[in-house]
């Protein structure tokens, strides 16, 4: 790390789903302050999301400008002291027109305003169901089929679909990450994170594969002045941006033209920049390892497995491997879980006895969590039994309600419970709770399996952020069941962090974005799993189980097609 006279400080910027956040950050890695504002998403028709790219800049703005006026009033902080800005977000496509102002993406609405299409809009479906058919070879590296969520299939929907009031009249796409640093900076420059996770961008030898965007029916359009629509320049993620921030922007955001911008990220992958970077207390086994050797989760309404790899590793139904997407000459795979926080509070709230534990323990969710893993404990002293794992010897649960995202890559797969009786008390919904609890867990171990069977390293530790790593018995089950230490980080706004490394790498404080990660990544809280061979032979058991409730499903639906 450079050394200066005076301190310095970085902003990380966040822009998720529903809201815009930003932090300030030491060049240590300490958060000193965040602000979040909300942003706004149409939703005015079943399975199309849109957003506005001048709002979610305004609140970015805005929250800039708030974390900077506390701190100056607070503490005295001088904007010239900030070195640096790195830039997240969702991968939503950003469209503009020729004069790089906003066009509409919405079929029943001619306001510009509605330019961007959220992540999770489903529209493209019969798109990317077209786009997979052609078994192109780029598929490979998702895993072998493209996810309606990324862009291939939403441009070639508003081709399909719009063409003449939006595809003709257009002056770039951009993912929403891409789109900051424009406005940042004013420059047209890309980071390779966004475009080889989301747009099928060829990290191997760094260009657009135009053989297959010809086989989709995009390349005659998009190859116009060396894809200047899409990308010209394509860069790593934290590389600095010539030029930094524009006086336009620094006024915008009440900081000093010419400050170091960051080239973006996506914004799990910024959280599991954070994340690979965080270390557990030295001199303990399998609490460190390098980067190489462990999965960072960040985990919520739905969970997100990452991984880096020194070899490229295909793993079939896992994204990847994505040179370049966090780390230089690293690969990234990616795998997931689409309902994991949701899930579980879908459970909580359709069991009978939901509205009297409501009552009960102050009205929120996270205290009847605190009240259940509790109640376990107790009735498994109760019981006689020696891990509270052992209480679900005969119920059983496979998780996908929403279908699954990894390794078996299936939008059509059920969720499943075996062992329910007509019990509706308290111990029932614990007990339910916790079968869920390590259904999850045996996802988790699944997802290891398959890239393990397809060539990968063993991964010898978990990292955790996001709701679910506060929930202490999701963190004991997956440290238990995934038999590898977790590590929970002390600082919680990993995301944030992960940005805000990324500034510190652009402003040169570090030599590169890996020592960036570990000198800002902070320490860990280090959860040991139960490794007695009672525990592990039954967990075992139970994972033949999960294994065996997906081939039952298999062969239920074989049966009833006859």
């Amino acid at each position: 790390m450079s050394t200066s006279s005076s301190p310095v400080y970085l902003v990380g910027v966040d822009v998720g789903t529903g809201s815009a956040r930003a932090a300030l950050v030491t060049g240590k890695g300490e958060v000193l302050q965040t602000c979040v504002k909300p942003i706004q998403t149409w939703n005015t028709q079943p399975n199309y999301y849109e957003q506005s790219s001048d709002d979610i800049w305004s609140a970015v703005c805005e929250c800039v400008k708030v974390i900077f006026s506390v701190c100056n009033v607070t503490t005295g902080y001088a904007k010239e002291q900030i070195e640096g800005i790195g830039f997240d977000a969702t991968c939503s496509l950003v469209v503009l027109d020729g004069q790089m102002q906003p066009l509409t993406v919405c079929p029943s609405s001619k306001d510009n305003q509605r330019n961007v299409i959220l992540w999770m809009d489903h529209r493209a479906e019969e798109e990317a169901r077209f786009i997979n058919a052609t078994h192109h070879q780029m598929l490979n590296y998702v895993g072998g089929s493209i996810s309606l969520e990324m862009e291939m299939p939403k441009l070639l929907w508003l081709k399909r679909n719009m063409h003449d009031a939006v595809w003709t009249k257009v002056g770039a796409f951009y993912d929403l990450p891409d789109y900051l640093t424009f406005r940042a900076t004013g420059a047209d420059c890309r980071s390779i994170c966004s475009a080889v996770c989301k747009w099928n961008y060829d990290a191997e030898d760094r260009c657009w594969s135009e053989d297959f965007l010809q086989t989709i029916g995009l390349a005659d359009d998009l190859r116009v002045d060396s894809w200047r629509l899409i990308g010209t320049r394509v860069a790593n993620p934290g590389a600095a941006i010539d030029g930094g921030l524009s006086r336009q922007a620094a006024q915008e955001l009440g900081l000093n033209p010419g400050t170091a911008v960051a080239s973006s990220m996506i914004d799990a992958h910024a959280g599991a920049l954070a994340l690979l970077g965080c270390e557990g207390p030295p001199g303990r086994a399998g609490d460190g390892g390098s980067l190489t050797s462990k999965m960072a989760i960040i985990c919520g309404t739905s969970s997100c497995h990452m991984s880096l790899t020194k070899r490229p590793v295909l793993a079939p139904g896992i994204w990847g491997p994505y040179k370049h997407a966090i780390i230089p000459d690293l690969y990234l795979n990616e795998a997931g879980q689409s309902a994991t926080g949701v899930l579980i509070d879908y459970m909580l709230q359709t069991h009978p006895c939901y509205d009297q534990l409501l009552k009960e323990h102050g009205g929120s969710n996270g205290k009847i969590y605190a009240f259940l893993n509790t109640f376990l404990d107790e009735l498994a002293k109760k019981q006689g039994e020696s891990s509270v794992h052992r209480l679900t010897i005969d119920l059983h649960v496979w998780p996908d309600f929403h279908g699954n995202r990894s390794p078996l890559a299936d939008p059509n797969l059920k969720g499943m419970i075996s062992g329910l009786t007509m019990t509706k008390d308290v111990q029932n919904l614990a007990l339910i709770y916790l079968a869920l609890m390590q259904a999850l867990a045996y996802g988790t171990r699944h997802i290891l399996q398959v890239l393990e069977a397809s060539g990968r390293e063993p991964i010898t530790s978990i990292l955790l952020c996001g709701g679910l790593s506060k929930n202490s018995l999701f963190v004991q089950t997956h440290a238990d069941i995934c038999s590898v230490p977790v590590l929970l980080p002390s600082e919680p706004e990993a995301v944030l962090l992960g940005s805000a490394m990324m500034g510190a790498y652009a402003a040169g404080l570090y030599d590169s974005l890996e020592l960036a990660a570990s000198g800002m990544g902070g320490s860990a809280m280090v959860v040991k799993p139960d490794l007695r061979d009672s525990t592990r032979d039954y967990h075992e058991r139970k994972y033949r189980v999960f294994q065996r409730m997906y081939l039952d499903q298999r062969g239920y639906e074989r049966i009833m097609k006859g």
